[in-house]
């Protein structure tokens, strides 16, 4: 475990952290960590599902019509793509025994989810449904490693802990309100992005202000730094840049607290804040 974790505190520190990075940061933690997983589960999806067996060629055939009308959404291999969801871990997938479950999306689409529908053949749909389950299937009887970590898995620690360690120690009041920056926050992210979104927030934006040769002061959020220029965009949008040679100037970046607290924190401190923040709706 502290060989993953080691893993993931360089990468944050280094301002390159990634999901993958936190996937398997997160998986680490867990109790099962390092061990082969059983063939009969994955995640937390429960048993194996026993799918309808088809012919090779209507599996190569599903192929070839899912990643024309479903690759760019769901991933050439199903595992998830520019905005679907990972098909070799869903539930509906799962309970699908001959398609019915499958054909039924297919054909009537989630529009609320920004899924078309979809009018094809019988024969192409069968197709689909054969890739879709083969694909499953084969993600399923994988072991010794793990092709993701659910949300349920995230959901171990201890939600007054994480509070107190909120207000206390991990000294995120400073910066952030339950009832103000974040809340809602566990609406807006799920999972292992919110636990990146709590460890390293990418998108948090840094401030500059910028002090003239003439005295005349400039705040803006930050747009380019380095050791011969600072930049800025003002409140109107504007663009603004400088020689650093002729200002002074001083940066303030919410990340940093952030990537300091990456070295302090212990696995229950880091649990029980995520189980804190999931309250936060």
């Amino acid at each position: 475990m502290n060989c993953f974790r080691c893993a993931f505190l360089g990468r944050a520190v280094l301002r390159a952290a990634s999901l993958f990075a936190i996937a398997a940061f997160a998986y680490a933690q867990n109790s099962g960590a390092g061990q082969a997983r059983s063939k009969d589960t994955v995640g937390s999806q429960g048993p194996l599902p026993v799918h309808e067996s088809y012919a090779p060629a209507v599996i190569e055939s599903g192929s070839s019509h899912f990643q024309q009308n479903c690759g760019f959404c769901h991933g050439r291999d199903a595992g998830g793509g520019e905005s679907g969801p990972d098909l070799t871990r869903s539930k509906l997938v799962s309970s699908d025994m001959k398609g019915e479950n499958i054909g039924a999306v297919i054909r009537n689409g989630r529009p609320e989810k920004g899924m078309p529908r979809f009018n094809l053949p019988d024969a192409e749909v069968t197709s689909l449904v054969a890739f879709i389950h083969s694909q499953q299937d084969k993600a399923m009887s994988q072991t010794g490693t793990r092709k993701g970590v659910d949300e349920s898995d995230l959901q171990t620690g201890d939600v007054e802990a994480g509070k107190q360690y909120f207000n206390g120690a991990g000294t995120c009041v400073k910066c952030h309100s339950p009832t103000g920056d974040l809340s809602g926050i566990a609406s807006r992210y799920h999972g292992l992005k919110l636990e990146q979104q709590m460890l390293y927030p990418r998108d948090a934006k840094s401030q500059v202000t910028v002090t003239e040769a003439s005295g005349k002061v400039l705040t803006g959020q930050l747009a380019y730094h380095d050791e011969f220029t600072v930049a800025l965009i003002d409140s109107t949008g504007r663009y603004r840049s400088w020689p650093t040679i002729n200002v002074k100037y001083k940066i303030v970046a919410p990340a940093d607290a952030h990537i300091d607290l990456l070295g302090k924190y212990s696995d229950a401190d880091i649990h029980n804040l995520l189980a804190y923040m999931q309250t936060l709706r």
